[in-house]
């Protein structure tokens, strides 16, 4: 069996302006962003990510799909309504963060294929929390195999790149730790995939020397039992000069894919299919002169295109399982 793993941050999926059970501190700090996030504003908004999400996968969708930049689970369901079909059963796996935003990761998945097992989760501090890391453990039903997903959202460059850089440090620095946990617990053929937006590139230090990810599969193979490595799966997109994400027209890979030594090898449960990954970039998600992706922004920075899908492009791997 081949499944489409995908991922994706849908840029500010708030819930509608006036959300009843939006909690009293989430109302004042996000107030001024969400003026006119209308119903109808948000309708439009769910329209354009389903197009998309539907036409992942030669039109088929996705079988797991990771977000982030979702705000509550009630806003996610109306997501999956919108993308389930005849040959789908959406269901979803959230963590409600501590974000002062309130933005969360969340992972959609067809109940047809997969089963949701024990979850964890881990916000990253910087005094206050911010961004975070989501595991969630998936069973194959018809096989009885699990698969072990984990969903990224670390702390932003804002304040600048250098200086924001210690947080992310130390959401790599979690990640290994998890990696080394699973290993250790589950064996080293785990089958594990990590995805997210990491607000670094795969050279940065925070996934090379802290979250020890690589290029290089033999290093992967080869590594010592107490230091997992993971194999960066977007290195070989980086050569094509493009990117997930845009900064001043300039390419950045921010959202990374990311396996461990369980698909790698010939013993695993599971295997990398033969295409690269990919970056989901249809003609009507690009605009300009460098093909950026088209933001569906929000009113209240009079930037809004409803036309628009997210400032990130989504990405994609496919994996067998033997």
């Amino acid at each position: 069996m081949e499944y489409y793993l995908a991922w994706w941050n849908v840029e500010n999926l708030f819930d509608v302006e006036d959300y009843e059970q939006r909690s009293e501190k989430l109302k004042r700090t996000i107030k001024n962003e969400l003026k006119g996030w209308t119903q109808d504003v948000l309708d439009k908004k769910l329209a354009q990510l389903a197009d998309i999400i539907q036409n992942m996968n030669e039109k088929k969708g996705p079988d797991l799909l990771g977000v982030c930049e979702i705000e509550n689970d009630n806003v996610l369901k109306k997501l999956v309504e919108k993308i389930n079909s005849s040959d789908r059963n959406y269901q979803l796996a959230h963590h409600d963060c501590k974000d002062k935003r309130g933005i969360d990761v969340a992972f959609i998945y067809d109940g047809n294929i997969f089963e949701k097992g024990l979850d964890f989760s881990h916000v990253i501090m910087k005094r206050v929390a911010t961004r975070d890391i989501y595991q969630v453990n998936f069973k194959i039903k018809e096989s009885g195999k699990e698969i072990i997903v984990i969903g990224n959202h670390w702390p932003a460059r804002s304040g600048g790149v250098l200086e924001s850089e210690p947080y992310r440090i130390v959401a790599g620095e979690t990640l290994a730790y998890w990696n080394y946990r699973i290993h250790e617990i589950k064996g080293k053929m785990a089958p594990i995939i990590v995805m997210g937006d990491f607000n670094d590139e795969p050279f940065n230090r925070s996934l090379v020397d802290y979250a020890l990810s690589t290029s290089s599969k033999m290093k992967v193979i080869k590594a010592k039992k107490t230091t997992p490595r993971l194999f960066n799966l977007m290195w070989e997109e980086m050569g094509k000069s493009i990117g997930t994400y845009y900064y001043q027209n300039f390419p950045s890979m921010l959202d990374q894919i990311m396996v461990s030594r369980g698909l790698l090898m010939d013993e695993g449960d599971f295997a990398l299919s033969d295409a690269p990954a990919e970056i989901v970039r249809y003609e009507r998600m690009k605009e300009g002169d460098y093909n950026i992706p088209k933001r569906f922004g929000r009113p209240s920075k009079q930037k809004y295109n409803e036309e628009g899908y997210s400032d990130h492009f989504p990405i994609a791997i496919k994996i067998i399982e033997k």
